[in-house]
């Protein structure tokens, strides 16, 4: 099993950055593919971003391609997003999560259900 903790989210203003981590604790993070996930008040948990368990693969949504950055350090046990050219449409609560589902050539795993371990989530709030 892997315990996951998210922090880093906050308050910014159109066009900032911000840039959420994702601490892991147990023994064998480094075979988990990692995911971030979002929900926005009275909308549905979408897909942002996933990494494989090497970090050699990505993966990410449509809106944050170009803008969103997943990578892991698995030495540290730490899988960051960073976020650039924020807008308002991004204001939600950021979720990482674990999963023993493995990338391939048409991508990585994208489904709510491929994820079976969870964080808390972290608020970030984009101001226009």
């Amino acid at each position: 099993q892997v315990q996951l903790v998210e922090s880093g989210g906050g308050l910014v203003q159109t066009g900032d950055s911000l840039r959420l981590t994702c601490a892991a604790s147990g023994q064998t993070f480094s075979s988990y593919g990692m995911g971030w996930f979002r929900q926005a008040p009275g909308k549905e948990q979408e897909f942002v971003a996933a990494i494989s368990w090497s970090g050699g693969r990505t993966y990410y949504e449509g809106s944050a391609q170009g803008r969103f950055t997943i990578s892991r350090v698995n030495a540290n046990k730490r899988v960051y997003l960073q976020m650039n050219s924020l807008n308002p449409e991004d204001t939600a609560v950021y979720y990482c999560a674990a999963t023993t589902y493995s990338c391939s050539d048409n991508g990585c795993p994208n489904k709510r259900y491929e994820y079976p371990f969870w964080g808390q989530g972290t608020q970030v709030t984009v101001s226009a």
